[in-house]
This record gives C-alpha cells, sequence and structure tokens, in this order.
C-alpha cells in the first residue's frame, strides 16, 4: 500500500519482485517489494526526472533524496562514475533493497541509509528527487529545509512533482525560501523543478 513507503518498517508482508528501468544510456534490473514506494513499476515522475536532468557532475558528493529501492541514485551512480552518490530514506526495506541493486548492478560507488547515517558536514554539488509529497505540506517542507542547505556554492537540485500536488506552490515557496527556482520542464503534469543553493539574501530572511 503507497501509504506505508514512508514508515520505517512497512506493516505490509514482503512479496519481492523484479522490475526494469531502462533509459537511453542505461538498463538496470531492479529488485522491489511491497511497502515501498511505487513496487510495481519506476514511477511516471521518477522516469521524467531521469530523462529530463542535465548530466550530474562528474565528481564530488551526489545525493538522491527520497531514495526508494534506488532507481535514482543508481542512475546518477551509473552517468557519473567518479562521484560518490548518496541514497537517504525513512524505510528500511527500501534501503535494504537499494544496497540489493547497486551490488546486482555492480556499482560501488553509491551508498544508502537513514539519514542519521550521512556526515551531517557533507555537502551535495547535486541533488535528484522525487520528493515525498504525500506526507504533508509541513514535513516535506521540514524535509527541504534540512538538505537544500547542504548543496554547495554551485549546486544544484532537481526535484520532480505533480502539477496538481502542488508544483507550482512549491516553486513559490522555495523562492521565498531564498532558494532561486525555475520550472526546468513539464511533461505529462509533471514540473522538474530546478533549484539552485540558496543566496547570501536568502540566508538572512
Amino acid at each position: 500500500m503507497g501509504e506505508h513507503y514512508f514508515a520505517e518498517q512497512p506493516g505490509t508482508a514482503s512479496r519481492t519482485r523484479t522490475i526494469d528501468l531502462v533509459l537511453p544510456d542505461l538498463h538496470l534490473r531492479l529488485a522491489t517489494d511491497r511497502g515501498v514506494f511505487s513496487p510495481d513499476r519506476v514511477d511516471l515522475g521518477t522516469r521524467i526526472l531521469l530523462e529530463t536532468v542535465p548530466a550530474p557532475p562528474d565528481t564530488g558528493d551526489l545525493l538522491d533524496l527520497g531514495c526508494g529501492y534506488g532507481p535514482i541514485a543508481l542512475t546518477m551512480a551509473t552517468r557519473a562514475p567518479q562521484a560518490r552518490i548518496w541514497g537517504v530514506d525513512v524505510n528500511r526495506r527500501a534501503i535494504e533493497l537499494a544496497g540489493r541493486n547497486a551490488q546486482t548492478a555492480g556499482l560501488d560507488n553509491v551508498r544508502f541509509g537513514l539519514a542519521d547515517d550521512i556526515d551531517p558536514d557533507l555537502r551535495f554539488a547535486a541533488i535528484w528527487s522525487n520528493p515525498p509529497i504525500r506526507i504533508g505540506k509541513a514535513a516535506l517542507h521540514d524535509l527541504l529545509l534540512t538538505w537544500l542547505p547542504r548543496l554547495t556554492p554551485t549546486g544544484q537540485a532537481h526535484l520532480v512533482v505533480q502539477k496538481h500536488l502542488g508544483s507550482d506552490s512549491l516553486q513559490r515557496w522555495l523562492a521565498d525560501q531564498g532558494f532561486p527556482t525555475r520550472r526546468l520542464a513539464s511533461r505529462s503534469a509533471y514540473r522538474i523543478l530546478q533549484v539552485s543553493a540558496r543566496t547570501q539574501e536568502g540566508q538572512t530572511r
């Protein structure tokens, strides 16, 4: 059930399966399970994000925020083999799956964990995310205000958000928090928001 995917320990009984992520530049076979986000197929928003974002930085630390079973982080790891990729989630079942999927793909430049497992001093050259909109606006804002300030000065985040789930209001809110934000693309009612590091002016608001 979708409502369990942001629980730390999903109550849904496990039933694993395998799905495929096929993009022009890669093909990943991914193990999924009940109790994680979009277990039956790679979510359309995730696919649109991965087909739209510019190439990730070649080096540095890159973050997949709300990694689930790993399609975004593993794409980053494939496209930027010299970078160090981090995937963070609250769902332990998803984190375990993501680690297994990295091993299957032979990707050793990616690590998955809970938020507390990530060094608080790390700064990210890129953040890619299909953020968990359904946790509620207040919790979502707290999540973004925890991680977006950890962008490097030249770093950028790319978020995919459905229009009817508040992408336009989120864009305005991010700008109000001091993060320059623009709509990079719009497709199938999804917006790709490009968020730059917070400006000095924004830090003093």
